[in-house]
C-alpha cells in the first residue's frame, strides 16, 4: 500500500483520472463564464454602436450622411407632432370644445433663477419708498425735467452726431461744451441753473462707448456701457422726429434695482406726453441689456375681404364678399438705436474716489446665464 500511494503521488498530473476530472470541470466553468461575459460585452458593443454620435465617426462622408439622416428623422417627427396638434385643434373646433393648451417654449427668460428682489404689486414698502426717493419731485409733483448733455474731455467726431440726436429725443435738453472743466464743477453749475439731470457721453477710439446719467441734486449716478450704436442716417427708411413730447415705454424692469434704474430713466422725460405727436420712446430690458428705440406711429383702418364658404359652393352667387375693417398700427423708426448695459449705480452725484456704490457689476457675479439683476 505504501508503494502504491508513492507511485500514485509520483505520477504526472495528466495521468491521474481524479485530477483530470477536476481540471476539466474547472476549465469548463471558466469557459462558460467567459462566454457569458463575452455575450454581455457584445450586447454592450451593439448598444454603443447604436448610441454612437455622428461626431465620433472618423470618416467624413459617412459622418455627414449619418448626421443628415438623423436631422431628417428629427424633422419628420416634428412634422408629425405638428400635424397631430393641428388635427386635434381642428377636431375641437368642429365639436365646439376648447382646443388643447399650447405649449410654452422654454426660454432663458421664463427659466430665470428666482430672485428675492423682484417687485410685487402688493409691495407697500416699495410704493412708500417711491414717494420719498430722489425722483419724486419730477415723477409725482410734476416738476419739469431739464437735462444738461456734455461730453468727455477728449471728444470724437461721432460723439457730437450722437448728442445732436439725443437732443431731438429728450425734451428740454441742452448741450454744453465740456472743455477742461471738472465734472464736479459742472454739477455745481447745473445745480445753480436748477437743472435736474446731467448726461455725459464718453467716447473711445472715435466711438461713443459709455453713458453717465447723474440725477441732481442728490443723485444717484448710473454708469452704462454703450454698444451697437446706429445713427439716424444709417437707418433705412427712417423718419424725422417732431417737437412733440414723446410717450415713454419701460419694459421688464422687474427687480428693485431695475425699478430704480427705470425711475432714473423716467426722470429724464416729461410726465405729460403729447399724444397728437404720435412719438414713442422705448427702453426694453431683456437679459440685463436695455435696448433703446425711437418711433413714430399711426393707426390706419384697412378693409379686408373674406369670401363666404357657402357662396363658393353655390354657382349662382360667386362674387359675394364680406368686407371687414381692421385697425392696424404702422411704425417708422426715427433713431438713434443703441444698447445699454448697467455697470454701476452710485449714491449721490459722481465721485470717483470717495463715492459709495449701491450696486457694481463684477465678473464673478456672472455664475449663470439665467441670473438677471434688472
Amino acid at each position: 500500500m505504501v508503494h502504491c500511494f508513492s507511485v500514485l503521488w509520483a505520477a504526472p498530473l495528466h495521468y491521474c483520472p481524479v485530477l483530470l476530472f477536476l481540471q476539466s470541470t474547472i476549465m469548463g466553468g471558466k469557459r462558460k463564464k467567459s462566454e457569458s461575459e463575452g455575450g454581455g460585452n457584445d450586447d454592450k458593443k451593439d448598444k454603443q454602436k447604436n448610441e454612437m454620435l455622428p461626431s465620433m465617426i472618423k470618416n467624413k462622408e459617412k459622418r455627414s450622411a449619418v448626421h443628415a439622416k438623423l436631422k431628417h428623422e428629427k424633422k419628420l417627427e416634428k412634422c408629425k407632432k405638428a400635424k397631430a396638434r393641428n388635427a386635434a385643434e381642428k377636431r375641437a373646433l368642429e365639436l365646439g370644445e376648447e382646443p388643447p393648451p399650447k405649449k410654452i417654449p422654454r426660454t432663458i427668460e421664463n427659466t430665470r433663477e428666482l430672485d428675492e428682489t423682484v417687485c410685487r404689486p402688493d409691495d407697500e414698502e416699495l410704493f412708500a419708498g417711491n414717494d420719498a426717493d430722489e425722483f419724486s419731485s419730477i415723477l409725482k409733483y410734476g416738476r419739469t425735467p431739464k437735462v444738461l448733455i456734455t461730453t468727455c474731455r477728449y471728444n470724437s467726431t461721432r460723439g457730437p452726431a450722437f448728442i445732436s440726436e439725443l437732443l431731438s429725443v429728450i425734451p428740454n435738453a441742452h448741450y454744453y461744451k465740456r472743455g477742461t472743466y471738472d465734472l464736479k464743477k459742472i454739477g455745481e453749475y447745473a445745480n445753480n441753473k436748477d437743472l435736474t439731470s446731467i448726461i455725459v457721453v464718453h467716447t473711445n477710439r472715435r466711438e461713443p462707448d459709455a453713458l453717465l446719467i447723474i440725477g441732481l441734486p442728490d443723485g444717484p449716478t448710473a454708469h452704462f456701457k454703450l454698444s451697437r450704436l446706429v445713427l439716424r442716417k444709417d437707418i433705412k427708411n427712417h423718419g424725422n422726429p417732431t417737437s412733440h413730447e414723446p410717450e415713454l415705454v419701460l419694459n421688464n424692469f422687474t427687480t428693485r434695482l431695475g425699478h430704480r434704474v427705470g425711475r432714473l430713466i423716467q426722470s429724464l422725460f416729461p410726465q405729460n406726453p403729447d399724444f397728437h405727436g404720435r412719438r414713442v420712446v422705448t427702453f426694453h430690458n431683456q437679459r440685463d441689456f436695455i435696448f433703446f428705440r425711437h418711433h413714430r406711429y399711426i393707426f390706419e383702418t384697412k378693409a379686408t375681404k373674406q369670401t363666404d364658404s357657402k357662396s363658393k359652393k353655390t354657382k349662382d352667387v360667386t362674387d359675394e364678399n364680406i368686407s371687414q375693417e381692421k385697425v392696424i398700427a404702422r411704425l417708422q423708426e426715427c433713431g438713434p438705436r443703441f444698447t445699454l448695459k448697467l455697470i454701476s449705480l452710485q449714491h449721490g452725484t459722481f465721485d470717483s474716489k470717495g463715492g459709495e456704490y449701491e450696486w457694481v457689476h463684477k465678473p464673478e457675479m456672472d455664475t449663470s446665464r439665467r441670473r438677471f439683476f434688472l
